[in-house]
Parts: C-alpha cells; structure tokens; sequence
C-alpha cells in the first residue's frame, strides 16, 4: 500500500525534531545521550531507528484490535523474475492477467552476491507492480528483516528513501547531505564517503520512484560522482542509477507499471514483477495470520467459509489476487462479525474509506516521462479523477441496475472525453496503474478466470468487490459530479461572476461618490447570479437526499436480505438454500447507505486528503432534505429487512441530531427474523441511544433473531426505549434470562414482556419470580414453551399475584401436570394481605371444567410458529390439550357448553392434522 512513503516523511520530520538543541536546563542530559551514542556502532544505531520506524502501523489497523505487528501479520506476495520483452504486454493491455513462466524469486535472490554482480558495480533491481500488489509492505518486510539480520546479510548498510519525499525537495543537497537529513547518525559514515570500494556493501532503497521526476538525458542532467556534490534529489538519483556516483552500491527502485520506462534499459540489472497473491493458498494464509487472531473457533469459522468461496474460483478470488482487497475483506468481516461494544465506532463507509486512503492517499495524476503535476491543483488529484471516470461508470451502472461492462462501454465513460494530449497522457497512466484496481474481468459461472475468453465471446467487466460500485457511485453523487449540463454551466458562470463581483467591489467603494447611482444596478446584478445558483444548488442537494431515501425503500427490494447480510453473502458465499430475492436484477441496498456515511465527519476528513471536498453546507442541505423524505416514508408500514436497513443508514450516517429527528416518528421496531449479529445489536443500541431518554416506542420485536447472552448485552441500551418487548424463539436459555433480567429494571416503562420458547427452565423462571417486583408498570408476562414444571410455574405465578399491576401469564405449552395446572387456576388471591385481584393464567386450552378465555390466541400462537418449533412436541401439547377438552366436555350438562367444547376441539384437530401433513396451516383471525 502507498502509506509507507508518508509514514517516512513524517517520521523524519519527527526525528529532525528531536534534533533541536535542548534548553540549557537539560543540556547535560543531551551531552550525556550524544557521547553515548556516539561511542555506539552508527550501524546499530541505524538498525534500531529503522526497526522502530518501520515497525509502526497505519491508524487503519487499529480497526483490528490492536493485535497485529508487521511479523504477524506479513504474507509474502508472488514475485516473478521478468525479462524486458515481458514487460512490454503488461503495458500495453492493463486490464488483463499476463500468464508468465517466469520464475518465482525473493527479494534477497534478486541482489544474490554469487550471482552475475561484478566486482566494480552495484546491481541496480527494478521492482514494479500495479496499484495495491505489496509493493510498500515487501519494503517494509524487507528492512526489518534487515534490521533483524535475516536477509540480505551481505549488506553492511540500507539505507531507504521514500520518493514522494525527494520529490517534494526544492534546494540542493548532496548524496551524503540526503543522508543526513533522514539518518543524522550516518552523516559521516565512511562507506558513503566514495573512498575505494566500500560503497560495495551499500544498499539504497527508493520507494515509489513514479512520485519524482527522472530525467536521464544527458543534456538535462549533469553527471557527477562527488556523493559530496550539491545536486537536486532527482539527479542525484540518477548519477547513483547511471552508477557514476557510487558505482559499486547496489539500489533498489519500487515503482508502478506506467513508470517503468522511465529509467532506461540498461540501467536496470534485472526486473521484477510483484503479482500479489495469485493461489488461494497465499490468500488463505493472509486471512488466517489476520482473523486467527480474534476468537479462536468463531473465526476459524469464518475463515474456512471464505476459504471455501476462494476455492470456488468466485468472483472475490480474482478480486483477492491483489493483497488490498485481501486486506479489505478482512477488515469488512472483522467489522461484521468482530465489532465490540467497547471499541471504537467503525462503519462499513469508514472501511471503504479507509481502503482508498491507504492505496491513492496524496497521490496526483502524473501525466508520463519526465512530467510532474503540481499536488496544489485541485483537479490533478487521483482519487477526484477515479470518481469522475470509474465513479462516473458505477453510477450509471446502479441507475439502469448493471453490474457488468463490455469494453467499449469502458472506452465510452473512461476516457470518451478526452481532448488533449495532456489528458490522454492521464488517461494512459490512468489505465496502466489504476483502472484494473477497480475493475476485473468477470468470472462466469464459476468456470472462467482472466485470460481465458474465446475469440467470439464478448469480454465483461465487473467492479472487483461488487460494494465498490455503490461505494463510488454515492461517492459520485455526494461530490455532486451528476450535474446536468445547465448546473456545470450555471456553476461556472457562477463562479466567474462572482470573483469578479469581488474583485469590482473594491474600486466601487472607493468611487462610489463619482459613479451615477442607477450605475449601481449592474453591480447588483454580479451579485443576484451566484444567489441564483444557491437556489439550484439547493435543489440539488434536496434531489439527492430524495434519491437516498427512494432507493433505500424501493418496493421491489423490500423482501430482500437485509443489506448487513447481503456484504456477509458476497464475501462468504451462500451456503444452503438461496436466499429469497424478489427484485430483478441485482439489489443496490448499499448504495443509498453509502450516501449517507459519505456525509460523517470523520468520512470527510478522509475523503478531503483525498482531494475530494463535502463542504459543511451540503451535508446540512442534504441532511435537511433527507429528515423530512425519511419521515415520509416511515409513515407507511416497512417490512424488517428495510427497517433494519434504515437503521443501518443512521449509524452510518453517525449524525445524533438526526437520528433523534427519524425516531420520533418510529412508533415500533418489529424486526422478527432478522438474523441478529453483534454488530446489528451494536447498530440498534447506538441508534436508540441518540433518542432522548423521554422515548418509546410501543413494540420492540426482536422474536426469532438467534440472539445470545452476548448479544443481550450489547442490546442493554435498546430496551430502555420499548413498551412491549418481544424476545420469542432466542436461544437466551437461563444465562441469556439473566442478563435480561439484569438490564430490564432500567425501563419502568416496559408493560408487556414476551420470552416464549427461550430455553429459560426451572431455574430461570424462578429467577424472574424473584425479580418481579422490580418492575413495577409489568402488566402482562409471557413464558409459553419454556420447559417450565409445575414447582417453578407455582412460584411464578405466586410472584404475578403478589405484583401491582400484572394481569395475564402465559404458561401453556410447558411440562405442566394436571394437577399442576388445577392448583395455578384455584390460587386465589395474594398471599399477603391486599387486594383481591386475580391473574389470568393461561396454561391449557381449558381452566378445570371450563374453556379458557385464551384458547383462540393459545392456537393462533401454535400456528404461527408451528414451522420454526419441534413438531413432535406441539403435536404431543395439541394431544393434551384434546385429552383436557375431552374430560371438560365430559363433565358439562348444558347443550351449548358441549358444542363450544365441541367447536374447539375441532380447531385443535385441524391444526393437528395440518401438523402431521407437515403443511404450514394458514393464521386465524
């Protein structure tokens, strides 16, 4: 990734720090650290500067937990040993896999003191690879390998430059003042000095050689062999590859596929290509040395999943073949499966984010040999240009729901516009280094990898991970490059009216007194144009908080996966059954979630080192907009999977004021089958947190959602805000009770609490009689199918009569006995002294010799569920429960209460018969 190149700037930048002269105060500390040092070995001291340097990670691994270092962490990538003729193809065909029999080498066998070195010259090794290969972590891996003695012992000295740092130089320096800049310790260390042959032992490092400006021409760059010499960074470089300064040191260049000429020919000893990982077994052990490191067999699981989708030649394993998207992966299924209450806030935009920074961060368009675009010219910044030709093709693939491009539709939206020669130079370096990041052939089938289309079949091209396309296309629409050629027209005029009208102002203020004041009116007029525009750029910015809340609720994608499980699918595979998938074409859910998290802060900060500017005025117009489209659309009913999208796109979006805003008009939170995750338990108690403490909701449905004990904790803030809370078909079992129980006192709001069939027990259900009264507004209390015996459900029902205001238990479908269930209708009152009032138990389609007002909802319960519960055992409650009607029936003598026993039982034997026809019967009433 292209952070190393920063990284050393600014460590450098610290070290020259430190370098300043202490106060007189702490002078003999600093008398007493410089005699030190200098009876030290400057190598060592070179050796543990380096180590600790380059041992330090990008912020973006902090994501991960903090467990890895480069050690742990590192997968060799495949370097292949190519000859100059190899090298010509990769040029002039970017976007495709080049199958090479070229051998397999390491850095170390590049630089092989037995090999074809002479004794008077340095090798001069040129390694090269497309955009996200591992170019910057081989470095990085290279020199603590060095540091620790590991490789390349040969070499007494290695010294590293980063490229974007000389090429930022404006004053002369010599080779040995370079040195010194970056490492004082060496500044007059004898192998540098050009005396004899020491340089032999000498290794130069130049990382990112495409960030300077080489020019080997002899005209435009003097020779010299002085490493003593003032010369600008560029030629000193040169004379060191011309090996006229320091002949006998070897060097090392990284650089990208477009640079490769730069440097001639035969300057360059031996090429190296770096292809990234090109076998799933490299991948597979990228994947292992990052997610192993969290918990051990959940994410073993995880990573023979991915495993198994790699093997399947998917998509994702072309997409893998470059080690960033390997990183990318794993940081979406750390997010997804990994993401910790106690840690800091990540989202999905935040990755992708993240993802670009490291690979394009700083980078500006450089437009060929010899050439250097200046980084203060806004338009030349890469990623500005990847949004306005890549962005440019994902949005229009979003609009008309396409996820593949044929080559000439590529030619159409990259480059179609290019005029002049300066913008096809671009547009040719563009292809070379950038554009096969992003794009890759498609994999069909699971049949057909790069390289191996038929003369007559028609290549496709497909974004490498699908979420890139939506990513970059809101990222296009955010940047508001969809402008219609009446906005890009008014906006410029706009623009040029309005400096103007600035400039003007000046020289009218001072001749005011002199100029006629109907003059004034044209003045005026410079200053109504660009008010105008605010007026249309404000309609803009409402026409795109209108499109995120539309493609967010698009009817046709309503009973979709939600968008959470859709990233984990595209990743993982689907394994079992196809989900369901009602809309045509493929679903863009993420899309409008996108939009949102672009609008973050935190986002904007990084898109803004980019080179690609949100200003604070569009997220406040677009956030305005968005607040009343959301609230329109909540006003009608929305299926789960599109709530919890909707409360994906808040946390997204991480903006409280908002949030606070759209939950006021959310009455209830029904997500029943969700399939919860630590993260979406995380996603809804950050949202509810932004609501004030006043707010409730009247249901919160979380019914069949496989929640945990875990999970149940992170929801702790979630159930402050519900009325009713529904927890049906969890495996919470007596520990997950616990935790509830523990977290519930919190609401005095709640009324109804439903843990139907949640493997609570015996033990569990004392516990909640013991608790009861903690919960003083409890009204009505459901614990159906919990394996609760009649000991337990005595007890419980004991507590409800001794409570205030609870009405109605639900204890039907449990092991109760007959004289269990007798002994639950006859308790009468408290046992305390009190009041009289009664609990409605409801245990059995039947009280003693009576039917229970409850029958009809006990049934209705039973159909619902009958196709996620254990058959046999509802089938064997439906026997008893005929078993109870018949000797209730037995026991009438009035004709009308016979046939109502009649009636019933006959609604009981059509659910049993639908039971054993294993048919889902259809709800009642």
């Amino acid at each position: 990734m292209s952070s190393l190149p920063r990284q050393l700037t600014a460590v450098w930048r610290w070290k020259r720090r430190l370098e300043v002269s202490l106060d007189p105060a702490t002078c003999f500390h600093c008398r007493t650290f410089c005699s030190t040092a200098s009876e030290a070995d400057p190598i060592e001291i070179h050796k543990r500067k380096l180590l600790l340097w380059f041992s330090h990670l990008p912020p973006e691994e902090k994501q991960f937990g903090g467990y890895f270092s480069p050690e742990t962490m590192h997968v060799d990538p495949l370097i292949l040993e190519t000859k100059p003729e190899e090298r010509a193809g990769l040029l002039s065909s970017p976007l495709q896999t080049q199958a090479s029999s070229s051998p397999c080498v390491t850095v170390e066998q590049l630089f092989d003191p037995t090999g074809a070195r002479s004794e008077d010259r340095g090798l001069n090794v040129l390694l090269y690879g497309a955009v996200g290969t591992g170019k910057s972590t081989v470095v990085r891996k290279l020199v603590l390998d060095w540091c620790a003695g590991t490789t390349l012992t040969h070499f007494k000295l290695l010294v590293p430059f980063s490229c974007e740092d000389l090429g930022q130089l404006t004053k002369v320096a010599s080779l040995r003042d370079l040195v010194s800049r970056k490492y004082l310790h060496l500044r007059k260390h004898p192998l540098l000095s050009g005396e004899g042959d020491q340089a032999k032992d000498v290794l130069f490092l130049f990382n990112g050689m495409e960030r300077m400006k080489l020019d080997f021409r002899i005209g435009s760059t003097e020779l010299c062999s002085d490493p003593n010499e003032p010369l600008p960074a560029g030629v000193v470089v040169v004379n060191l590859l011309r090996k006229y300064l320091l002949p006998e040191a070897s060097v090392l260049v990284t650089t990208r596929l477009s640079a490769l000429d730069r440097i001639p020919q035969k300057y360059v000893s031996s090429y190296a290509q770096i292809c990234g990982f090109r076998d799933p077994d490299r991948q597979r052990a990228y994947f292992t040395s990052r997610l192993l490191q969290q918990s051990g067999e959940t994410a073993q699981k995880y990573v023979e999943l991915l495993y198994l989708n790699l093997q399947r030649e998917s998509q994702l394993a072309a997409a893998c073949f470059i080690p960033s998207y390997c990183w990318l992966t794993c940081a979406t299924l750390h997010f997804l499966h990994f993401t910790n209450a106690k840690a800091p806030i990540r989202t999905l935009t935040g990755i992708y984010t993240s993802f670009l920074r490291l690979n394009f961060g700083g980078e500006v368009l450089g437009t060929g040999v010899g050439t250097s675009v200046p980084t203060q010219e806004p338009n030349s910044s890469l990623m500005l240009y990847v949004v306005r030709t890549v962005g440019k093709l994902a949005f229009d693939g979003v609009t008309n729901k396409r996820t593949s491009f044929s080559e000439k539709e590529l030619e159409q939206w990259i480059g179609g516009e290019t005029k002049t020669d300066e913008e096809l130079r671009q547009l040719a370096t563009f292809r070379t280094d950038v554009l096969d990041f992003f794009l890759a052939p498609c994999v069909e089938s699971g049949k057909y990898l790069p390289g191996e289309f038929s003369e007559n079949s028609e290549k496709k091209y497909v974004f490498a991970v699908p979420a890139m396309q939506e990513y970059l296309a809101a990222l296009y629409v955010v940047l508001g490059e969809n402008k219609s050629a009446l906005q890009k027209m008014t906006k410029q005029v706009s623009m040029a009216i309005g400096q103007a009208g600035e400039d003007v102002s000046a020289i009218v203020n001072i001749l005011s007194k002199f100029i006629p004041i109907r003059v004034f009116a044209v003045f005026n007029l410079l200053k109504l144009f660009p008010t105008l525009y605010e007026k249309i750029s404000s309609r803009t910015k409402g026409s795109i908080a209108r499109t995120m809340a539309t493609e967010l609720f698009r009817t046709e994608d309503s009973y979709n996966e939600d968008v959470l499980d859709q990233v984990e699918q595209s990743l993982l595979g689907v394994h079992g059954p196809q989900p369901k998938q009602h809309s045509e074409g493929k679903p863009f859910e993420l899309y409008p979630i996108f939009m949102g998290g672009l609008l973050h802060y935190g986002n904007r900060v990084l898109l803004q080192q980019l080179g690609c500017s949100i200003k604070s005025t569009t997220v406040a117009q677009i956030t305005h907009a968005l607040r009343k489209h959301l609230v329109r659309e909540l006003n009608k009913p929305q299926p789960p999977e599109e709530l919890m999208d909707l409360l994906v796109l808040l946390y997204e979006f991480q903006n409280p004021r908002l949030t606070a805003e759209v939950l006021a008009s959310i009455r209830a939170i029904r997500l029943p089958n969700i399939r919860m995750t630590s993260l979406k338990c995380f996603v809804l108690s950050t949202v509810l947190s932004c609501a004030p403490a006043s707010y409730h909701v009247e249901e919160m449905d979380l019914s069949s959602c496989l929640l945990t004990h875990d999970m149940l904790q992170m929801l702790w803030p979630a159930f402050r805000h519900a009325h009713a809370l529904k927890l049906c078909d969890n495996p919470l079992l007596e520990s997950g009770a616990c935790t509830l129980l523990e977290a519930l006192p919190e609401n005095q709001s709640l009324r109804h609490l439903s843990l139907m069939h949640t493997g609570m027990g015996d033990k569990g259900a004392l516990q909640l009689a013991e608790r009861l009264q903690q919960h003083t507004g409890l009204q009505e209390l459901n614990v159906a199918y919990n394996n609760i015996g009649d000991n337990a459900a005595l007890a419980l029902v004991d507590a409800c009569r001794e409570h205030p205001s609870i009405h109605t238990v639900h204890l039907y479908l449990n092991p109760l006995s007959d004289v269990g269930k007798q002994s639950l209708y006859v308790r009468g009152v408290p046992k305390s002294s009190g009041s009289e009032r009664r609990v409605k138990v409801l245990a059995s389609v039947t009280e003693g010799s009576d039917i229970s007002e409850g029958w009809h909802p006990i049934l209705r319960v039973i159909r619902d569920n009958a196709s996620s519960w254990d058959r046999q055992r509802v089938q064997q409650q439906l026997q008893v429960f005929l078993r109870d009607l018949e000797w209730g029936r037995q026991q009438q003598q009035s004709l009308l209460k016979r046939l109502h026993f009649r009636r019933v039982e006959k609604d009981v034997r059509k659910t049993l018969r639908m039971l054993e026809k294993d048919t889902p019967p259809p709800s009642t009433g």
